[in-house]
């Protein structure tokens, strides 16, 4: 595998709105149901009532930008006949999560081992980030597949809910604290360090950005054709869905995987109680038979 050169990412916009003053009414509790019942509708997640300081810090910055003064107003306008752009912005704001790279490092370690025992000397191997937020995990799982593969056939498709993050994932640009978790020859060989008044930050090298593919997906709804893989990773997002909710994803996203395939959830997630149609392996690892 070729090095890359240590160079910089050109000047990127730091800009950023600044946030109105306005004061809103606080959320009532009923306000608070209707944004439930609407995640859930939508994004098949579930909010538990601890997490109305969340929903309210999370769209207070929106609210105020459209100059309304109530979580009710919000609402309103979420429920008008041409929202569509703004029911998308709401799921974007309510469905951030935190990631990092190399995240439960076992699972990558696993992904390098599985992906020398089934290479296919010319056939193309797929690998899905089913809920890839930031795009920390689908770079982790390139830059495996890097060195396993090589410049042979291979791809990862990375896909969110947040069309949000996904826009600033496939800039595949990141503070430069984020680089903890990546092993140092991955981070000589795939991350250019920023120069200037950008040595705070590292960017994904194109020849790995150019692998992963970022698309919008909503594992809530069909996901048209999109298999097969090889590997899925969904991680550390059926801790918010209901039992129904997570047997529903969990088969839809089965289904992608070709026979034998893996699927690999969080260490903090099982499948027991949710899916027969997979075998556990190892410890939050399961294959397709």
């Amino acid at each position: 595998m070729r090095a890359h050169p240590a160079s910089g990412p050109r000047e990127w916009n730091t800009r950023s709105a600044t946030p109105c003053p306005m004061e809103l009414k606080p959320i009532t509790d009923r306000e608070f149901a209707q944004f439930q019942r609407l995640i859930h509708q939508i994004a098949g997640i579930s909010l538990s009532p601890a997490k109305k300081a969340m929903v309210c810090g999370r769209l207070a910055k929106r609210v105020r930008e459209l100059g309304l003064d109530s979580y009710g107003d919000y609402l309103q306008r979420l429920a008008g006949r041409h929202a569509q752009d703004e029911l998308q912005t709401a799921v974007d704001l309510l469905t951030t999560n935190e990631t990092f790279f190399f995240r439960e490092k076992k699972h990558f370690e696993f992904l390098a081992r599985h992906v020398q025992a089934a290479r296919r000397p010319g056939l193309m191997f797929r690998a899905w980030s089913a809920a890839c937020s930031s795009g920390e995990e689908p770079y982790s799982i390139a830059m495996v597949l890097a060195e396993c593969l090589g410049d042979g056939p291979w791809e990862v498709v990375a896909s969110d809910i947040s069309r949000r993050v996904l826009a600033r994932a496939q800039g595949g640009c990141y503070a430069m604290e984020r680089a903890e978790h990546i092993p140092p020859q991955y981070l000589r060989r795939y991350c250019l360090r920023g120069i200037g008044s950008k040595t705070d930050t590292f960017l994904i090298e194109r020849f790995l950005r150019d692998r992963v593919r970022f698309v919008p997906i909503n594992l809530n709804a069909a996901l048209g054709n999109i298999g097969p893989f090889d590997v899925v990773f969904l991680r550390n997002v059926m801790i918010y869905f209901d039992m129904a909710t997570k047997q529903q994803v969990v088969a839809r996203v089965a289904a992608t995987l070709r026979s034998g395939g893996i699927f690999i959830v969080s260490h903090s997630e099982t499948l027991h109680g949710i899916s027969d149609a997979l075998e556990q392996i190892a410890p939050s690892v399961y294959r397709k038979p």
